[in-house]
């Protein structure tokens, strides 16, 4: 049974296409169906079920190309999952608005439905917990909100923070003074900063103090007005550091908490700070707690797969655990 789906432009065929045909390849390979097009209609020829969740991916993404969005390999196979999964429907959600536009001239906008809750999260509560695993764009996104917030004047400033806590090496005595030790945790926000701002209108507003990168342990102490606030890596915080952080926000400041709890790197014995505050801080007014998943990551789409194969696997032992118990 075909299916047939006209396009207005042929501009948006190509799209749909991609670069020597690869998106239409991943289409073609899933479905087990042959897409063609001809005088702007595409056909979709296979099994009729085949055809038919085919033609839903293929809408979908037509959907995406008209609002402007750019199709590649990755953001197929995040529609064949959406499809897969009666979720097709939600596709629209996605990538409403532009956050920000980096110093390139690149928008940054929400690249999958989790990340747009998460981005709609930050921007309408107080304070936002985002939890999922490495590549869901937790710390990217919410430094654009950051960035956005401050552009618009609503804070006047931006404030990241992350415990100094080594990922499972020791790194030994690094050289320099206290800034160039702290360096190496808080690079990825730097990278972030960088890409938004661009490094000289970073540097400028860090020598006047509208932005601030530092470690947790400068938190203490401190009363935080009037800014943007992220604490990243927060997995890797104790639950006194926590509830430290969390009583230093201030009037008119805004709170983004990222982490990931299956990579925490603190001592054996040692509870993470993030795990207790998801549970603590549930149900409380102007408080949001987002998670994200494998579907969210927007990096190589190996990883997704990395994601989730450690996933089953912390499934299975937990199943194997339940076993032995009864």
């Amino acid at each position: 049974m075909d299916q047939m789906i006209s396009v207005d432009r042929v501009e948006h065929i190509a799209s749909l296409f991609g670069l020597l045909d690869e998106n239409l390849r991943v289409l073609s390979n899933e479905y087990g169906v042959v897409i063609t097009n001809r005088d702007q209609q595409i056909k979709i020829s296979g099994e009729p079920e085949n055809t038919m969740q085919a033609k839903q991916a293929v809408e979908a993404l037509l959907q995406l190309i008209i609002r402007g969005e750019e199709i590649d390999s990755q953001r197929v196979n995040y529609v064949i999952s959406m499809v897969r999964d009666g979720r097709q429907d939600q596709i629209g959600q996605m990538g409403k608005d532009v956050i920000c536009v980096t110093m390139r001239g690149k928008p940054v906008k929400a690249k999958t439905v989790g990340q747009q809750k998460y981005v709609d999260a930050v921007q309408s509560n107080i304070m936002t917990v985002g939890v999922g695993p490495a590549g869901t764009g937790k710390t990217y996104l919410a430094v654009a909100c950051a960035v956005a917030a401050f552009r618009q004047k609503t804070v006047n400033r931006i404030i990241l923070t992350r415990p100094a806590v080594e990922a499972g090496e020791k790194l030994g005595f690094l050289p320099g003074d206290l800034h160039n030790k702290v360096d190496p945790y808080l690079r990825p926000l730097y990278d972030a900063l960088f890409d938004m701002m661009g490094a000289e209108a970073f540097q400028r507003y860090m020598e006047r103090g509208n932005i601030e990168v530092a470690p947790l342990a400068y938190m203490r102490g401190r009363t935080l007005d009037d800014a943007f606030i992220i604490l990243d890596e927060a997995q890797n915080t104790t639950s006194e550091q926590m509830k430290m952080f969390l009583t230093r926000m201030g009037m008119g400041s805004k709170v983004v908490i990222t982490g990931d709890v299956t990579q925490i790197d603190l001592p054996d014995g040692k509870k993470s700070g993030l795990k207790e505050a998801i549970n603590v801080l549930a149900g409380i007014d102007d408080i949001a707690i987002c998670n994200l998943d494998h579907r969210d990551v927007v990096r190589h789409e190996l990883v997704s797969r990395i994601i989730l194969a450690y996933e089953k696997k912390a499934a299975g032992k937990k199943g194997e655990h339940g076993k032995a118990k009864g």
